[in-house]
């Protein structure tokens, strides 16, 4: 038994280090577009993804969540498609597509049979450069992102108070503003708006095309400089720039009141670091401190508030440092009946300052760094996946070096560099404390 146990974790240490030697290669068209291949030949299948190094961040101050209503736009017709004829075209050849906008890119996949590659860069290459938007288009999307913000957003307390919240801790930066937009700036959103982004962004010299599954480096190559090469790049695309914070001197704090919470909860975010080329040491360690704090039912906040004190019926900490500038980490503590939000946040207080004064569990931090062992290994199965790391990580300002370093880099953190990660970022003058609760809870600070 202890023989097979060494065996297999012998497997997922060799299988973490040949990460880097996935079958990933990498070229650049002439017109600035940078191509990533990732081979996989278990099955005839294809991803094949567009990143525009574009999202909601790089939006014109007034015209927020004019990122999300072009990925919407761009599902409408073009010079030589009609609406709906690209995901109509998608579908009647067996596959699936869709798109996705964050703070940093926009992103545009078909998973289909690898034969039909060719298709899938001839209709996305067409659109990239062929938009053609009708008045009833402008109406009818603005209707349709306007009705799907009523449903996440305006329809659930919750994503109303982390859109405060956020906006509460970006003094400056444009993270600060929901991707989807403000209300009263999406009614705005006209055809002027959402060409000038198109314009500006949606060019080869801006994008990054992913394509992973049964494919051959060479094939790839021949099939975008065919599809993708003729594309003219746009000489005016400015290097990637934004506003910075200012230094944040004083924490912020925020109560939430809505009728319709049936659970209050409070929670706090901090400003941290980000992943950036050639320096991701702290961000692993931040990556690591999430995880011992609130990633499983063995983390130093499940333990103590939900199964020691009872304090809780959820706890959790968050961090996603793939990101362009500086990101956030997360605490949330979800108090159990009878418990106030200033109780479950006092004992919140009481773990954090805890944790700093003892440290790191070291086997617990062994059985994390396993677990991510063998999520490495497992997102290996999934191509969709694959290529989604390699896209976000690329869009971001990370390189592929980085991405296949990553892995490693979080095998060799130490005690001490997750301590001090925290210490760095439990900076209260730089952090929201937030408080959801209904109108009628007692609130006292």
């Amino acid at each position: 038994m202890i023989r097979s146990f060494l065996t297999a974790l012998g497997g997922l240490v060799l299988a973490t280090a040949a990460w880097a030697d996935d079958e990933v290669t990498t070229f650049t068209l002439d017109n600035g577009m940078d191509v990533v291949v990732i081979e996989d030949h278990r099955a005839p299948v294809v991803v094949h993804m567009l990143w525009y190094r574009a999202g909601s961040a790089d939006e014109t101050p007034g015209r927020s969540g004019v990122a999300h209503y072009l990925e919407h736009l761009l599902f409408k017709g073009t010079d030589t498609l009609d609406p709906g004829e690209f995901s109509a075209t998608v579908a009647r050849n067996g596959g699936s597509d869709n798109a996705f906008t964050s703070f940093d890119y926009t992103a545009y996949f078909q998973r289909v049979a690898a034969d039909r590659l060719g298709l899938m860069m001839q209709m996305e290459a067409d659109r990239m450069v062929n938009l053609r938007l009708l008045d009833e288009d402008i109406a009818t999307e603005r209707n349709v992102i306007l009705e799907e913000r009523n449903q996440r957003v305006e329809n659930d307390p919750a994503a109303l108070m982390r859109e405060q919240l956020r906006a509460a801790l970006y003094l400056n930066h444009p993270y600060g503003r929901p991707i989807i937009g403000w209300r009263h700036e999406m009614e705005t959103l006209d055809r002027t708006a959402a060409l000038d982004f198109y314009e500006e962004f949606y060019a080869p010299n801006n994008a990054i095309l992913i394509v992973a599954g049964d494919v051959t480096p060479d094939e790839v190559r021949t099939l975008a400089e065919e599809h993708y090469g003729p594309l003219p790049a746009n000489p005016d695309l400015a290097p990637r720039a934004r506003v910075s914070e200012p230094p944040q001197l004083a924490e912020r704090r925020l109560t939430f009141e809505d009728p319709r919470v049936a659970q209050p909860y409070v929670t706090r975010s901090y400003l941290a670091p980000e992943r950036d080329p050639g320096d991701q040491e702290t961000a692993a360690a931040l990556t690591l401190l999430a995880e011992l704090l609130g990633g499983g039912q063995t983390s130093v906040l499940t333990q103590a508030l939900q199964f020691e004190s009872q304090v809780a019926v959820y706890s959790g900490a968050f961090y996603r440092g793939t990101s362009l500038d500086d990101t956030s980490f997360g605490l949330v503590v979800v108090p159990s009946a009878e418990i106030t939000l200033q109780e479950a946040e006092t004992a919140l207080d009481a773990e954090i300052a805890r944790f700093l004064e003892t440290g790191v569990d070291a086997e617990q931090l062994d059985r994390i760094k396993m677990q991510f062992r063998a999520s490495t290994i497992y997102a290996r199965d999934n191509v969709q996946s694959l290529a989604r790391r390699y896209g976000a990580g690329l869009a971001s300002g990370l390189t592929v070096e980085d991405i296949q370093a990553w892995p490693d880099i979080l095998q060799a953190v130490t005690e001490d560099d997750i301590m001090a990660a925290a210490r760095m970022v439990f900076d209260r003058n730089n952090a929201v404390t937030a408080w959801l609760t209904p109108p009628m809870l007692e609130v006292t600070q």
